[in-house]
């Protein structure tokens, strides 16, 4: 079976965890939550989460989480390491239920709806995912992959205008030289470029990047926030969510921010009201100074030990 764009293996669906909402879809999302209206119907959000948690060995390790997002919005998710920022992405791409409270991603409610379909309709880009495609096939031909949610090129057949739009795309992340170059020549911060065109070859709604900047050089990532600024111009619909270990990863586009720590929420909102000194010296646990210049951000901070 071809896995998905969103999924990180091929586990076709995970089991909701007993007394999830899941394991009662037949009750209304009162008897959870108290509310009437099932989440992600009519409200025009991308992404909705109410009071959602995740417990694992009877341990909650995320949550309760309520966050909306809404088309267009980009997305950080910050925090320490072990925070739960891996685990709230995996929720927003249904590669899981929640164990209590409700989720719903884009207008569909998880454990309501097949997330195998789900997940299709969903792009990520990060090294679960690079991990998996083959090394030795070409930059276009691992974009072309993004079109079924596929990890090798020779499980589908592209014809010249899809391979042209793939091209093109290539071209406007910076990447058209790289076309016919394999995976493996690839350096780490063009590797994430092609992989980003990957995710927005098919046409998604919600775009996940899992630690896009990790091990990129200066020059690796400053082309990658470029990238990722450009979404804003040319993809005004597309929500993204990006989790980052720094805030010199964020492109000016960001427009919203989550801090987690120890799986629970220590801030959230626009940029300008969360990514401030107090709040991420709370989620970082040190003091931390912001600085803003051009859209960008970077911190410095005292150590604590």
């Amino acid at each position: 079976m071809a896995a998905a764009v969103g999924s990180c293996s091929n586990v076709d669906v995970t089991p909701p965890p007993p007394g999830s909402p899941a394991e009662t879809a037949g009750t209304p999302a009162e008897s959870v939550t108290g509310r009437v209206t099932p989440l992600g119907l009519g409200s025009g959000l991308v992404v909705e989460l109410d009071r959602a948690t995740v417990s694992v060995d009877g341990r909650t390790i995320l949550g309760p989480v309520s966050m909306r997002i809404g088309a267009g919005e980009r997305w950080a998710v910050l925090g320490p390491n072990g925070s739960g920022k891996t685990t709230l992405l995996s929720l927003l791409g249904a590669e899981r239920h929640p164990s209590s409270g409700l989720v719903a991603v884009l207008g569909e409610q998880l454990g309501r709806t097949d997330m195998r379909e789900l997940r299709r309709r969903i792009g990520v880009t990060g090294h679960r995912v690079s991990d998996r495609l083959p090394p030795s096939a070409t930059a276009l031909e691992i974009v072309l992959t993004g079109r079924d949610g596929v990890l090798a090129p020779w499980w589908s057949s592209y014809d010249d205008e899809e391979r042209a739009r793939a091209t093109t795309l290539l071209g406007w992340l910076g990447c058209a030289h790289l076309g016919s170059r394999h995976l493996d020549q690839c350096s780490q911060g063009e590797r994430q470029r092609v992989l980003l065109t990957r995710s927005l070859f098919a046409v998604h709604e919600l775009l996940l990047l899992d630690e896009p900047a990790v091990g990129l050089d200066l020059p690796g990532r400053e082309a990658l926030v470029a990238a990722l600024d450009a979404l804003g111009g040319d993809l005004q619909n597309l929500a993204t969510v990006q989790v980052a270990h720094t805030l010199e990863e964020l492109p000016a586009a960001t427009s919203h921010a989550l801090l987690l720590r120890q799986g629970s929420v220590v801030g959230q909102g626009p940029v300008s009201e969360t990514l401030v000194d107090e709040l991420l010296s709370d989620c970082f646990g040190l003091s931390i100074k912001v600085h803003r210049e051009g859209g960008r951000y970077s911190a410095r901070a005292v150590s604590s030990w």
